[in-house]
């Protein structure tokens, strides 16, 4: 996977907009930043969720996932590009997004995956 597919999963969800965050290239639904290309770390993808995901993905020593002390306490998890599936990638990007937007625009999508 890479920037561009995370990008045209990211797009095809309501008032998805490219944009930056901390400098490098992220996506954000109504201003609010859901995922993040970390530019100090080539190939790891920055992506909002709950602290009990991250601590499942976490734990299922899942080697595409990892966290840093920085994240600690914080439901970011950061996604290895080169071994994430495309399928769970898109779970993973609209459950960020699902956390991040406004329930008004979560309204135009009745549920998350998963």
């Amino acid at each position: 996977m890479t920037w561009d597919d995370v990008v045209t999963i990211g797009r095809a969800l309501p008032e998805v907009e490219e944009s930056t965050w901390f400098r490098t290239p992220s996506l954000k639904v109504r201003g609010k930043g859901f995922a993040r290309l970390r530019s100090e770390a080539e190939g790891l993808l920055v992506l909002m969720c709950t602290i009990t995901e991250k601590e499942a993905l976490l734990a299922s020593g899942d080697p595409a996932f990892s966290t840093t002390p920085h994240y600690d306490g914080y439901g970011a998890i950061l996604v290895d590009l080169d071994l994430v599936g495309r399928d769970q990638l898109a779970e993973l990007i609209e459950e960020a997004w699902w956390q991040k937007a406004p329930a008004r625009v979560r309204a135009a999508r009745s549920t998350p995956r998963g």
